[in-house]
């Protein structure tokens, strides 16, 4: 079991555009530093509520651990933006139970008590390095948790979608676009399109069709040590990374797609258990 080096200083960052989360902040701050955990706050979120703040940069430098206080979005959007750092990221929810942020308002005070005696778990979540290399021979890079979404540009064209793994073509896919989710992201769109649920810890990609304009098109799951490169003999298509970046694709362009190097950590209370989750969310095993 992965432990951190030590638990002094904890990086925050907020749910942006929420300005009214800060006396919930402010609540949870109080309840780290009376456990003996300093709470350092990134410029833009100190910003937004009328703090002093520290650049990212700086804030991940400083801090043992990172804490996403919000949805999942912004955990999503935390973990990509410290990647480079290797810092773990616990997520507490502001709102509704979430896949990523699964620490409840209520639940703080015991985590911490957890976290301090050795009780939690750091998981290793997957995640996509990926590229676009430009017909012009230029690479724009890019990493995902969640998917790498490719679609049609406007909702009156078909989208077509060619795709190879390890450099042979193995198909084409079209309709309104493609889903490459890793498992973390397995309940997101690509649950909402027809696919899989993965457990998280599971190393694959998960290629889910986004009505397909064709019966024998099904979701695939393939090892995560595959290749795959995603083209388009439109003029245009969109990928979208985790819903929160986009990049155009032009004819002759190619998005390439890998497992990256080392996966997203995770920090959990050692009792979760996603299967709870699932239950939760998804209303499995409830009585109609």
């Amino acid at each position: 079991m992965e432990r951190l080096a030590q638990i002094k200083t904890a990086g925050f960052i907020l749910k942006p555009d929420s300005p009214e989360i800060k006396p919930l902040y402010e609540k949870i701050k109080g309840q780290f530093e009376a456990k003996g955990i300093r709470v350092l706050l990134s410029k833009h979120s100190a910003e937004m509520i009328g703090c002093e703040g520290i650049s990212f940069d700086e804030l991940c430098k400083a801090s043992d651990f990172l804490v996403s206080l919000g949805g999942d979005g912004t955990l999503l959007s935390l973990v990509r933006r410290s990647y480079d750092y290797r810092k773990p990221v616990l997520g507490i929810n502001a709102g509704n139970l979430g896949f990523l942020a699964d620490i409840t308002i209520e639940e703080v005070d015991n985590f911490l008590e957890q976290l301090l005696v050795g009780e939690y778990r750091v998981d290793e979540r997957m995640m996509i390095e990926g590229y676009i290399r430009k017909a012009s021979g230029e690479k724009m890079s890019f990493f995902a948790f969640n998917d790498v979404v490719i679609s049609r540009p406007v909702i009156s064209k078909m989208a077509q979608i060619n795709a190879a793994i390890d450099g042979e073509m193995f198909n084409s896919y079209k309709g309104d676009g493609l889903i490459v989710a890793t498992p973390t992201g397995s309940t997101a769109y690509n649950l909402a399109s027809g696919g899989p649920v993965m457990y998280p810890l599971t190393e694959a990609f998960i290629l889910t069709p986004i009505m397909a304009h064709s019966l024998t098109q099904r979701p695939l799951v393939v090892p995560a040590d595959f290749t795959l490169e995603l083209s388009s003999p439109d003029e245009k298509v969109i990928a979208m990374i985790d819903g929160q970046d986009a990049y155009e694709i032009f004819q002759g362009d190619v998005l390439v797609i890998k497992g990256a190097k080392r996966g997203a950590r995770l920090l959990h209370s050692k009792d979760r258990n996603y299967f709870s989750v699932l239950r939760e969310k998804l209303s499995w095993g409830d009585r109609h």
